[in-house]
């Protein structure tokens, strides 16, 4: 199998399925004739048509409400916000109209629609570019959230996300997007560089939405985590030599629980890792999830290793971040605890 980036993965799933389906239209601010911000569409209007492929208005409500109408009408609109940051304008609609159509109509109408947004730190975007809101989706019912990890599942999750006949948020983690990367020119090359690039299947596959991965098996301790995160916590696991397994999920909402449950009752401790601040993060829900069902089994308090409860700092990403030696320290001292 070729070695692709996370952008070429996803590229290659728009590709597959513009391909398949005429219904699927590509488009976003600088998404047609540039290729996006990030290349992620480069060569698709080329291949398919301005019809099929186009820039918008930079609008983040236009550009949402347009797609939700699309939808709504039998189209497959894959859109891309072009920072996950971006999307506060467009909440509204994703709320109101995305995530309420098929109810409000009593199955009437549905709303196949993919909202790509590039999220989290790593590149230094400071402020405004960097957020990790995934929580402010997975509070919504009738929308499912997905955050791939590498460039294999991207494909995959993102091909299943548009043949999916609901509303899917798709964040992908902007630090694993392309290739290698040290960071800053005085940051050595940080340990987890080698996930970047992956192996990826040719053609049509999907990986379910749902259903989360088993990175690493373990008896030790659970770790949960998901995007860039899943290979801070590998590397952490390889600092310390501890028996730990890692579960990748995949998909937030719907989520895993089984695959959770099992887990924890295995190992009776259970560390929660996201680069989102801590209060009311995502990890607060698992948090609570782990609690009621694996209240009997647990050995020690759930551990959560976040962000700061701060908006995302230019100059010091790499404190705020959450890496290797942050996810150690919580790891050695739920097993002293």
């Amino acid at each position: 199998m070729p070695r692709k980036t996370m952008i070429e993965a996803i590229r290659d799933a728009m590709d597959v399925m513009m391909s398949r389906d005429d219904d699927v239209v590509v488009f976003g601010e600088d998404v047609g004739y540039f290729g996006g911000v990030f290349r992620a569409s480069q060569g698709l209007q080329a291949k398919y048509g301005k019809s099929r492929c186009f820039d918008t208005p930079i609008s983040e409500l236009g550009i949402v409400g347009a797609a939700v109408g699309m939808a709504a009408y039998g189209l497959k609109p894959c859109v891309e916000i072009q920072f996950a940051d971006y999307m506060y304008p467009a909440y509204d609609q994703i709320v109101s109209e995305a995530a309420r159509l098929r109810y409000r109509s009593n199955g009437q109408f549905t709303c196949p629609l993919v909202l790509r947004m590039p999220t989290g730190g790593g590149i230094f975007g400071g402020q405004t570019h960097s957020q990790s809101p995934e929580a402010l989706f997975t509070h919504v019912c009738g929308i499912k959230t997905v955050v791939p990890s590498n460039p294999s599942d991207a494909k995959g999750l993102l091909i299943a996300a548009i043949e999916d006949p609901d509303p899917v948020i798709f964040l992908e983690p902007k630090r694993l997007y392309n290739g290698p990367f040290d960071g800053h020119h005085d940051r050595p090359v940080t340990p987890w560089s080698k996930h970047d690039l992956g192996d990826v299947a040719e053609g049509h596959y999907t990986v379910p939405l749902g259903r989360a991965a088993i990175r690493r098996p373990g008896e030790a301790v659970t770790i949960l985590a998901y995007g860039t995160m899943v290979h801070v916590a590998e590397s952490a696991v390889a600092e310390t030599g501890i028996d730990a397994e890692i579960i990748d999920l995949r998909t937030l909402l719907p989520l895993d629980l089984d695959t959770i449950e099992t887990s924890v009752k295995k190992t009776g401790r259970c560390v929660i890792v996201h680069e989102a601040t801590l209060t009311s993060g995502f990890g607060a829900e698992l948090c609570a999830l782990v609690q009621t069902r694996c209240f009997y089994h647990l050995e020690v308090p759930i551990v959560r290793v976040a962000g700061w409860d701060t908006p995302y700092p230019h100059a010091q990403e790499w404190d705020y971040f959450p890496g290797p030696a942050r996810v150690s320290r919580a790891l050695t001292e739920t097993l002293e605890a």
